[in-house]
């Protein structure tokens, strides 16, 4: 096996099989619009340097404000969800619709039936990488 063929096998990552842990949360209180949200993430891989992860993030009923500094990929597996930009219109989300969410990105997730979704995050770099 050459050095190029070792090297691009450390860059791939099975994650079947992986032991996971759960971690429950919910959004802060100051942004809670409505009902008592709750959060279960699972993280599958997060890179060496912390700034890429990827995961299942679970939600239950309840609407709250957002406010992004990060990109972020997902893609609902099952529920339904509005997410709607400050002053812009509401997107509707239901399983198998994928979303891509900019720094910078502001706005209300609400989430009418519990759901699940796959994500990726892109942490951004610190101020001193610029």
């Amino acid at each position: 096996m050459s050095a190029s063929s070792v090297e691009a096998a450390m860059r791939l990552h099975l994650l079947a099989g992986a032991v996971v842990e759960w971690e429950e949360s919910a959004p802060p209180e100051d942004r809670v619009i409505e009902g008592s949200p709750k959060f279960r993430t699972a993280v599958h891989y997060e890179a060496p340097d912390g700034r890429l992860f990827a995961g299942v993030w679970e939600a239950s009923e309840g609407a709250w404000r957002v406010a992004y500094d990060e990109w972020e990929w997902c893609s609902l597996r099952s529920g339904r969800c509005v997410v709607t930009p400050d002053g812009g219109e509401p997107v509707p989300l239901g399983p198998g619709d994928p979303l891509v969410l900019e720094p910078g990105f502001s706005g209300e997730w609400r989430v009418l039936e519990a759901c699940s979704k796959d994500f990726v995050v892109l942490l951004s770099p610190p101020a001193d990488e610029d």
